[in-house]
């Protein structure tokens, strides 16, 4: 297809990033009213002992998925919108090609990992052998279910409706799994088997819709020239290790902690801190999905409007983001204990402890919600590698020097190193937009 030469249109940036977050929303909104019933059923059903099994089972999957496989819907977002904007259905199936066989290596590397893990060091790690093998299974249904290349298509070509429908699949599968369960006697191998069926019903409608989206794009012709592609896409082998980084040391500081849980104080206590951790992932899981929205405006942007505009589009996300992370803080000082009381029952209700510090933790990491976009649509992605690797070296101090006050204090840990985050991030956000628009006035 032949290029459009023409300019691309001003874009009103904080309008589209709000139609797109309510489509992301709509369906994360759906699900966080059905996650609020399953999860109810599953702390309810297993006990706090068996939660503490399934929620380890889970964290140490997760962890497995972000080591082992590839965030590449942000390499799609970045250097895939100007090929979207240029109508260059070649030179973007190069890329969706690339990613695509990186998000597969990445599969394959993670279920070996996977296995060395269960079956290598099951009897170091003092894993429970009933769950060796389930624990295996569902890591590797979670490998092969969160690619993230057909994600990253829906994204860059703006049909954030089409990933709503198919993401409510998952809650609502869940849900229906859960009450089932429920009836016909609830076990950990039973819940992990319906987590692990309809992740990947999901991963796989997503692969289906993206092929629909893009079919020229996506025609096998366009694989194996990863050379060209390199040419084509200045920079991508950088970004791609760097965002490869961050998301690991992300992992890091979300998983991490539960699993440190586990391992020094037992799996009631992990079941106690998994159900407190749960209600401030909701405020994390929220700033994934703003993120999500931000990036393919930001790179959209970046290319159409001018720097001042830029900067100030930037400035009006953080300030709405700071302003929901006070909310979020707030919401868990008041009705933390209520909430924990009503989802798992009265064992949970000194969970409240707990939340709050993962709460201060949360609005931190939603306070700086713009500023990872930001420098990935930029070219300034290192720099957000720079900050996550302070804020896992300030956990990987904090939680040996706090664990001694159980949960709570693993909690304090995670609340310390995103703050650690948050001022690294804002420090260098500042002097990157500065020299934007110093850029910007003297062109």
């Amino acid at each position: 297809m032949t290029p459009d030469t023409e300019q691309a249109p001003r874009r009103d940036g904080l309008s589209n990033i709000l139609r797109n977050l309510a489509w992301i929303l709509g369906g994360k909104g759906f699900g966080a009213i059905c996650s609020f019933f399953y999860l109810a059923i599953l702390a309810r059903s297993l006990g706090m002992k068996d939660f503490g099994h399934f929620s380890l089972i889970f964290g140490t999957a997760q962890a497995l998925v972000a080591v082992a496989g590839f965030q590449t819907w942000q390499t799609l977002v970045r250097y895939g919108a100007r090929h979207v904007v240029d109508r260059h259905d070649s030179r973007f199936g190069r890329l969706i090609w690339f990613c695509a066989s990186a998000d597969i290596l990445g599969a394959i590397t993670g279920c070996l990992v996977a296995a060395i893990l269960y079956f290598g060091f099951s009897s170091a790690l003092e894993l429970n052998p009933a769950y060796v093998v389930p624990g295996f299974l569902f890591a590797c249904a979670l490998m092969w279910s969160r690619l993230t290349t057909p994600s990253g298509i829906v994204r860059v070509l703006d049909r954030f409706d089409v990933g709503m429908y198919i993401e409510a699949i998952i809650p609502t599968g869940r849900l229906i799994a859960s009450g089932i369960i429920l009836a016909t006697g609830a076990s950990v191998v039973k819940f992990l088997f319906a987590w692990a069926f309809f992740d990947l019903l999901s991963g796989l409608l997503y692969w289906i819709v993206a092929a629909r989206l893009a079919p020229d794009a996506f025609h096998w012709r366009n694989f194996g020239q990863f050379r060209q592609m390199l040419d084509e896409n200045t920079g991508v082998r950088g970004f791609f290790g760097v965002t490869y980084m961050a998301t690991t040391l992300d992992a890091v500081v979300r998983q991490g902690p539960l699993l440190a849980v586990g391992f020094f104080l037992g799996t009631s206590a992990a079941g106690l801190y998994r159900l407190a951790d749960q209600l401030a992932v909701g405020a994390k899981q929220f700033t994934v999905l703003v993120a999500r929205a931000v990036l393919p405006e930001f790179a959209m942007s970046r290319m159409s409007d001018a720097a001042h505009d830029f900067t100030k589009l930037v400035r009006r996300i953080s300030a709405i983001a700071a302003l929901a992370g006070v909310s979020v803080l707030l919401l868990a000082i008041f009705a933390g204990e209520p909430l924990l009381v009503l989802i798992g029952g009265s064992d949970y209700a000194r969970g409240a402890v707990v939340l709050v510090p993962l709460a201060v933790g949360a609005g931190f990491e939603l306070a700086s919600v713009a500023y990872e976009p930001m420098l990935y649509s930029t070219g300034h992605a290192r720099y957000a590698l720079l900050a996550r690797l302070l804020s896992v070296a300030a956990l990987a101090i904090a939680v040996p020097a706090f664990v001694f006050a159980g949960p709570t204090g693993v909690g304090w840990a995670v609340a310390v190193a995103m703050g650690i985050f948050y001022l690294a991030m804002s420090v260098i956000v500042w002097i990157i937009l500065r020299k934007l628009r110093t850029q910007g006035d003297t062109a």
